[in-house]
């Protein structure tokens, strides 16, 4: 799942065919962590980081950013864009509210909680 990935908590390696994209994506996502780590001021030594992984700085920026990656990839995505869009609400027989959220949930929270289901159970 993309919080994971982003976190650095993906248990899920893809299939071997693919293991060089995710080495590759693994890389630049270090590398943006670094840039961002490079940025800081006051928080630097918060996120210090020996092995130059930035766990704790891709923990708080995916905390602080979810929403909007959320809305990126779903609100605003075109209406043939339907695997999540029908699948989760309904088992699939209607869309997403505004292609966001069910029928019965307002759009104030998008459903990332499933970040913090261990993976191995979602």
């Amino acid at each position: 799942d993309i919080g994971d990935i982003v976190r650095g908590k993906d248990l899920f390696y893809g299939n071997p065919q693919e293991k060089e994209k995710r080495e590759d994506l693994e890389k630049k996502l270090k590398e943006i962590f670094a840039k961002i780590h490079g940025n800081l001021k006051d928080a630097r030594t918060r996120y210090n980081d020996n092995d130059k992984n930035y766990y704790k700085l891709r923990e708080d920026w995916w905390n602080a950013n979810r929403q909007d990656v959320w809305k990126a990839l779903i609100c605003h995505a075109p209406t043939d864009a339907d695997y999540f869009i029908k699948t989760a609400c309904s088992r699939g027989t209607s869309p997403t509210k505004g292609k966001c959220r069910c029928s019965d949930n307002p759009n104030t929270d998008p459903p990332t909680y499933f970040d913090y289901v261990p993976q191995f159970l979602r």
